[in-house]
């Protein structure tokens, strides 16, 4: 903790900065810790929760070194949350894995350094070699897919994202590691039987379908124009997975007005023949009596 000090101010840096100027003390922003220096049971004991630095800035750790995780703005947020809706559908028509988002996070023991990560979302399949206990408030295997909000703030953060973490994931064994960014930087990796990332390819329609997830799939220009999960519902690429209850009761509703259409156009029909007979009646001079 540094302090600076004189007769008319006092600046003291902690995780929230607190200024007194003339005997009047004023809270100010909080201070970032970005940059510091802190051993890895330090880590876990005072920074892995936000609620021990007294702020709300979450921070991970790179060998060594806290790093703070920027915020998304809008736009972001917007699509990162879409996208979790997805994810969420696919998986309670398919409960194959778990899906975190809550700021846990899991060790990475690389050959040159580990770092303490915290994905913007990842999945562990129920077949991971290490399963994901309840009451767990760290992942101590390997995420299966990991999934990173690209932040807007700097060049150094939005390489974290694109160089440094997609390194560290490739390195660890992440299966897939997908970056969303509605600037179009968007990308998708998938592990090859090299142990290396490579591009993911949407097929000629434009549709992405994971290996880790299997019949999860989206088309790549959905994640840009977020339709509705009703609108989902109606498009055979989603169908599968999305308001399954919803295109049930859709189906029985769609059932039941053909049957009344066709119950009219049958009333209509037979209504139509008996004035033809009866007509044909009184020209003959019968009596329809």
């Amino acid at each position: 903790m540094a302090t600076h000090q004189n007769e008319s101010q006092t600046v003291e840096q902690t995780p929230t900065q607190r200024v007194s100027v003339n005997g009047h003390s004023k809270v100010e922003e909080p201070v970032s810790l970005d940059g510091m220096a802190v051993s890895e049971e330090e880590y876990w004991a005072q920074y892995y929760e936000k609620s021990d630095t007294n702020s709300d800035t979450s921070y991970e750790w790179n060998n060594g070194i806290l790093e703070e995780k920027p915020v998304s703005d809008y736009r972001r947020a917007t699509m990162y949350g879409w996208f979790l809706l997805l994810l969420r559908a696919y998986l309670e028509t398919h409960p194959i894995a778990k899906m975190l988002f809550l700021e846990m996070g899991f060790r990475l023991a690389l050959p040159d350094k580990t770092t303490i990560r915290k994905p913007d979302l990842f999945v562990i399949r129920n077949d991971n070699p290490v399963p994901l206990g309840d009451t767990d408030f760290t992942y101590r295997g390997i995420g299966d897919l990991c999934v990173e909000s690209l932040s807007v703030s700097t060049k150094k953060e939005i390489e974290r994202d694109t160089v440094v973490k997609k390194s560290e994931y490739e390195g660890i064994g992440v299966q897939e590691y997908y970056i969303l960014d509605p600037d179009d930087r968007t990308v998708f990796y998938r592990r090859n039987s090299m142990g290396k990332f490579e591009p993911m390819e949407a097929d000629a329609e434009g549709i992405l379908r994971s290996q880790v997830l299997p019949g999860f799939q989206f088309r790549v220009a959905d994640l840009f124009s977020m339709p509705t999960m009703e609108e989902l519902a109606d498009d055979s690429i989603y169908s599968s997975f999305i308001l399954l209850k919803y295109q049930t009761v859709k189906q029985r509703a769609e059932v039941a007005e053909e049957r009344a259409e066709l119950a009219e156009e049958r009333a209509a029909a037979e209504k139509a023949r008996a004035d033809r007979y009866a007509a044909i009646l009184r020209d003959l001079g019968i009596s329809g009596k």
